[in-house]
């Protein structure tokens, strides 16, 4: 992490992760939250704000199928389907979420 002086703000470099779904839960929270302070301060819409907010999806998806597994007495295509919700879900909870409220 380095410091600038002349605007005093933090720049971060993301590290570049080749498969972000083989990443360790434990991993995945570390990283998430170093993830979420590059998305604070990038523009979205740049190539780096897209690919923090990718990677984030991406790391978390594993969430998504542990919590549909609930419902694994459905047939494949109602499972395909909580699937996608569910990853709609994880989308706008990573677009919505503010790290300064974490607790």
């Amino acid at each position: 992490m380095t410091v600038t002086e002349a605007t005093e703000t933090r720049t971060v470099v993301l590290p570049e992760i080749a498969d972000p779904s083989k990443v360790a839960p434990k991993d995945a929270r570390e990283l998430s939250k170093l993830f979420f302070d590059r998305l604070a301060v990038l523009e979205e819409g740049t190539p780096e704000y897209q690919y923090a907010r990718n990677t984030l999806i991406e790391m978390n998806i594993t969430l998504v199928r542990f919590a549909a597994a609930r419902f694994r007495s459905r047939s494949q295509d109602e499972m395909e389907d909580i699937v996608q919700v569910g990853t709609i879900g994880l989308i706008k909870a990573i677009d919505r979420f503010d790290l300064t409220r974490e607790v």
